[in-house]
């Protein structure tokens, strides 16, 4: 599949903007871990090889281990996310497909078992944000790249 154009040149000014977001999310509360886990997990839902390929080497450099990187997808079968992270990988799922239901009570209030409010708005910016870039890099074809 053939890169169609690169929006950063195209749009450097939404670019900057969406760096804006990466700046937040940095400065957040969230881990690096689970900025990797809601990066992989978006990406995945929404098929875009290019982030996928980008945050499971993000992720492997931060010390995730391959099992659960391999097991993402699974993650609701296995006992390899914590309790905090099974719930941190509810919110990315049903925002991520936020047609289907939205972000339930349900995974809301177990949400607030674990994390303030500030923390769980910083969760939905962290998928939102993943959730723009995967359409930006699907819609103009980014390449992976070794």
């Amino acid at each position: 599949m053939e890169n169609r154009f690169n929006i950063q040149n195209v749009q450097p000014e939404a670019y900057k903007a969406m760096y804006g977001l990466e700046a937040y999310l940095a400065a957040s509360q969230l881990t690096k871990s689970q900025k990797e886990l809601i990066k992989i997990r978006a990406s995945q839902i929404n098929g875009c090889a290019f982030c996928i390929d980008m945050h499971t080497k993000d992720a492997l450099k931060n010390g995730e281990t391959t099992q659960r990187i391999f097991l993402l997808n699974a993650w609701q079968e296995t006992d390899k996310f914590s309790a905090e992270e099974k719930v941190l990988l509810a919110i990315t799922e049903e925002i991520t497909l936020i047609h289907q239901h939205g972000l339930t009570e349900e995974t809301y209030e177990s949400a607030k078992e674990f994390f303030s409010e500030e923390v769980i708005a910083q969760i939905i910016i962290a998928v939102v944000t993943i959730n723009a870039w995967n359409r930006i890099a699907i819609s103009t074809r980014l390449p992976v790249t070794d």
